[in-house]
C-alpha cells in the first residue's frame, strides 16, 4: 500500500558537499582570536548559569490520559509546527491503537485515533533525510505501517520475518526491524541484508547516514554485547557491563561524529560508546549504586534551556531521571522523579503550554505524565486567600462531572454483571489482563530480581520452586509474605510462598537467591483484584551455574567437543553432572576426561579466605552489639572500653545495616568451601562427607594456612 517515503537511496546517500565551515565575516586573525576568547567567557558563564538553575531544576506533574497497556519505545512527540509551538504527542499500545493528540487549555484534544488491532510493539518517526521527521511508522506482528501526521495510513508492509517484530529503527528510505534473534535491512521495502544473531536483540540503531557516510547498523544483544554490522556481515562486537536493553544516540543526532551512542542495561547501567571505523572508545558509564530498576528508555533534551541537552532515562521501577553534564564526560544526577510504575517511553519538548518545556513520560499501563517547567501550585501568605484562574475552576468543573459520570456508569455495569451472572444462560469469561515480568541476576550480590507488574492492582502472587532458593528482604516491597509448608519428597516441592499485595499495588519486585548445582523452575502465580478471579501462571528457569555470567572468548573451532576451564573445582563438577545427566536422559554417547591441578584449590581458597575472614568478623560485632549497648546503659560512660569495642558502639547502625543487608553471606561462604572440599576428592573417587564436621571446625578458627592444610591433609 503506497511507497516507502518517496526517498530513494540516491537522494538519502547523495552528495553531502556544502556541510563546510562557516566563516566570520570581515574578521582578520586578531578578531577572530578575540571573537573565541569571548565565545569561551559565554560558554563559561552559560554553564555556570546552567548549573545553578540545574541545582535548583523544579518540574511539576501533569497527567494528560490514559490509553491501553504499551510497549517500550511506542510514544513520540510530532516535530513543532512552529518555535515555542506545543507539540502533538502519538503514542501506541497492546490494543493496536495509535491515539494522536495535543493539548488545549490543559485538556486533551485527539487529532486522530485508529481502530484497534495486532499488539504494537514499536513506534517511530521517520521522513526524508534533513526533513522534519512527522511520518508515523508502528510494527505491528510481522507488519510496519505508516501514517501522516493527520491519520491517513500510506503505507502497509508486509516483511518476510516469519515471528513478531521486537526492535526498529528508521533512517530515510532505510528500515532496520529485528525479531528476536534475527535482523533485516530493508530499502524502499526491498530486502537489503540479513544477520543471524548469537543471542537474543533487544533493540536496533543506525548511526545517522548523513555524518558517518555508511550504514552502521548496532544490536542491542541479552548476551551483553553490542553487534557493530557493516551490510549482512558482522564488524565487530563491544562487550558492555550488563544486557543491553535500549540504545539512543548522544544528544538525538550521535554528536559532532554521528558516533556516539548511549545505551542502557537490565541491571540499571548506562554508558556512551563512540562506534568508531575498528575500535569502539568506552566514554563514560553511570553505575546504579542506589540499586535502582532497569533502563528502558532514553532520550536528550535540553530542559534547562541552556543550549546543552540534559540526558532523560526512564526505569523499569518508574524512576525518571535527569542527568546534566559538567564536562563531556562526566554526567551528574541533577533531577529524579519517582513514578508508581515503569516508564517504557520518554521524551522531552514541549507539550502543555507554549514556551514551557517538559519531559513527558508514558507508562507501563498507559499513562501519559508530564514534568513541566510551568509553574503550576501557587501558594499564599498568612491570610491571603487564593485565587483560582477561570481556566483551573472550569478544570475542576469538568473533572468532577466526569468523575460522577464515571461513577454512575460503574455502578450499571455491576448491576448488568449481577443480573447476568444469575441467568440461566449466564456465559462464564475469563477476564484477559497483562503482565510485565522481569527475572534477571544480581551479580552484585548473587541474586535475582523478579519483578512482576500488571495493568491492574495485584491481589496476591503465589511462588513456588522445585528446587531451594531462598526469599530475601526487599526495602521496596510492602506486600505481607506467608510461607506454606511443603513436602519436598515425592513432589520436588521445595518453596511455597503467598505474596499478599496492599490496596492499589501495580508492581511487586521480589528477590531469590538460588543454590549453583540445584536447577530446576520457579513459578509465580499472579492473582489480579479482578472479577470473576483468574490468575496467570508464569515460568522461570534456575539454570545449573545460575550465578555465573556468560564469557565472548570463545574457541569456536572445536567441532564435536568442548573444553571447559575454571579456577573454582565446584564449577566442574556440576558441568561434568549436569552433562552427564542430560546425555543419559537423551542416550547419547558423551565422553568426559578432566585434568585436575592441585594449586588450582588452594588459589580459589586464598580468593575466598579475605571475604569469609570480613564476614567473620562481622558477625561478631553484631553479636556483641546488644551486649556493648546494655553495657553503655548500666555504666554511662564506656571510655573504659578498648579502642575496638568502643568503635563498634560508635558504628552500631552501620553494622547492623550491612549484616541487615547479607544476612546469609556468611553461611554461603562456608557451603562454597565444604563443597569444594567434597567435589576435590570426588574427581579423585573419595567420600569425604564425613569429615566435613572437622572442616566446619577449622573454618571457625579462621585460619587461612590451617584451612589450606586440612584440604592437603584430609587425602
Amino acid at each position: 500500500m503506497g511507497s516507502w517515503l518517496g526517498a530513494t537511496r540516491a537522494a538519502a546517500h547523495g552528495c553531502r558537499g556544502n556541510g563546510g565551515a562557516a566563516a566570520v565575516g570581515g574578521a582578520g586573525p586578531g578578531a577572530a582570536e578575540r571573537w573565541g576568547r569571548r565565545g569561551a567567557a559565554r560558554r563559561r558563564r552559560r554553564r555556570c548559569a546552567a548549573l545553578l538553575l540545574a541545582m535548583e531544576l523544579s518540574l511539576a506533574r501533569v497527567d494528560y490520559l490514559q490509553v491501553g497497556v504499551t510497549s517500550q519505545k511506542t510514544m513520540k512527540l510530532l516535530p513543532a509546527s512552529g518555535r515555542k509551538a506545543t507539540q502533538k504527542v502519538v503514542v501506541g499500545d497492546q490494543d493496536g491503537v495509535i491515539t494522536c493528540f495535543g493539548i488545549k487549555k490543559g485538556e486533551a484534544v485527539p487529532v486522530f485515533k485508529t481502530l484497534p488491532g495486532q499488539k504494537i510493539a514499536r513506534l517511530e518517526l521517520g521522513g526524508a533525510l534533513n526533513t522534519p521527521q512527522e511520518k508515523i511508522f508502528v510494527a505491528t506482528g510481522s507488519e510496519v505501517r505508516g501514517f501522516t501526521k493527520r491519520g491517513k495510513q500510506f503505507l502497509s508492509f508486509e516483511t518476510n520475518l516469519t515471528e513478531s517484530i521486537k526492535a526498529m529503527h528508521i533512517s530515510g528510505a532505510d528500515l532496520f526491524l529485528c525479531a528476536s534473534y534475527i535482523y533485516n535491512h530493508y530499502c524502499d521495502c526491498k530486502d537489503q541484508h540479513y544477520y543471524l544473531s548469537g543471542d537474543k536483540i533487544n533493540d536496533v540503531l543506525c548511526l545517522p547516514v548523513e555524518k558517518v557516510n555508511c550504514i552502521t547498523p548496532v544490536l542491542a544483544c541479552q548476551d551483553r554485547v553490542l553487534r557493530v554490522l557493516q551490510g549482512s556481515d558482522l564488524l565487530y562486537e563491544v562487550e558492555v557491563s550488563g544486557p543491553p536493553t535500549v540504545l539512543a544516540l548522544n544528544n538525538g543526532n550521535g554528536s559532532d561524529s554521528g558516533e556516539e551512542i548511549v545505551f542502557g542495561t537490565s541491571d540499571g547501567k548506562v554508558g556512551l560508546i563512540q562506534i568508531t571505523g575498528s575500535n569502539p572508545v568506552h566514554k563514560w558509564e553511570i553505575g546504579n549504586e542506589k540499586k535502582r530498576g532497569g533502563i528502558l528508555c532514553i532520550d536528550s533534551f535540553d530542559i534547562l534551556g541552556d543550549g546543552v541537552k540534559e540526558l532523560l532515562i526512564g526505569r523499569d521501577d518508574g524512576v525518571l531521571e535527569v542527568y546534566n553534564f559538567e564536562s563531556a564526560d562526566d554526567p551528574v544526577l541533577r533531577y529524579d522523579h519517582a513514578l508508581s510504575e515503569s516508564i517504557a517511553s520518554v521524551q522531552g519538548g514541549c507539550v502543555g503550554k507554549d514556551g514551557y518545556d517538559e519531559i513527558l513520560a508514558c507508562t507501563y499501563s498507559g499513562w501519559l505524565t508530564g514534568l513541566t517547567t510551568e509553574p503550576i501550585h501557587r501558594e499564599g501568605g498568612s491570610g491571603e486567600e487564593l485565587k483560582l484562574s477561570q481556566e483551573m475552576q472550569s478544570k475542576i468543573s469538568s473533572l468532577r462531572s466526569e468523575l460522577e459520570h464515571l461513577q454512575m456508569k460503574v455502578l450499571q455495569e455491576r448491576e448488568k454483571y449481577q443480573q447476568s451472572s444469575q441467568s440461566s444462560t449466564a456465559v462464564s469469561s475469563v477476564p484477559a489482563f497483562s503482565v510485565n515480568d522481569k527475572f534477571t541476576l544480581n551479580k552484585d550480590d548473587a541474586s535475582y530480581s523478579l519483578i512482576l507488574e500488571v495493568q491492574t492492582a495485584i491481589d496476591n502472587v503465589l511462588v513456588q520452586s522445585d528446587v531451594p532458593i531462598d526469599l530475601l528482604d526487599v526495602d521496596k516491597n510492602s506486600a505481607v509474605v506467608s510461607f506454606s509448608s511443603c513436602d519436598s519428597e515425592p513432589n520436588s516441592n521445595f518453596l511455597l510462598a503467598t505474596y499478599r499485595c496492599q490496596a492499589n499495588t501495580t508492581r511487586l519486585e521480589l528477590k531469590v537467591r538460588s543454590i549453583e548445582g540445584q536447577y530446576g523452575t520457579l513459578q509465580a502465580y499472579v492473582t489480579p483484584r479482578i472479577q470473576p478471579k483468574t490468575c496467570q501462571v508464569h515460568q522461570y528457569q534456575i539454570k545449573p551455574l545460575s550465578l555465573h555470567q556468560r564469557t565472548h572468548s570463545i574457541d569456536h573451532d572445536r567441532k564435536g567437543e568442548g573444553f571447559f576451564k575454571s579456577d573454582n573445582i565446584s564449577t566442574i563438577s556440576i558441568l561434568k553432572d549436569v552433562l552427564s545427566k542430560e546425555a543419559t536422559k537423551r542416550k547419547i554417547n558423551l565422553n568426559i576426561s578432566y585434568d585436575i591441578n592441585e594449586e588450582s584449590v588452594r588459589y580459589t581458597l586464598k580468593l575466598i579466605h579475605p571475604k569469609l575472614e570480613y564476614q567473620q568478623l562481622l558477625a561478631k560485632k553484631v553479636h556483641l552489639i546488644d551486649a556493648l549497648k546494655e553495657l553503655q546503659v548500666h555504666e554511662g560512660n564506656v571510655d573504659f572500653l578498648l579502642p575496638k569495642y568502643r568503635s563498634i558502639l560508635e558504628e552500631a547502625d552501620q553494622l547492623l545495616e550491612e549484616y541487615k543487608k547479607q544476612p546469609a553471606h556468611l553461611e554461603r561462604l562456608y557451603g562454597m568451601i565444604t563443597d569444594l572440599f567434597i567435589d576435590k576428592f570426588k574427581f579423585k573417587g573419595t567420600n569425604v562427607k564425613t569429615k566435613v564436621p572437622l572442616l566446619l571446625e577449622v573454618l571457625d578458627g579462621c585460619d587461612q594456612d590451617g584451612l589450606i592444610a586440612f584440604f592437603e591433609a584430609a587425602a
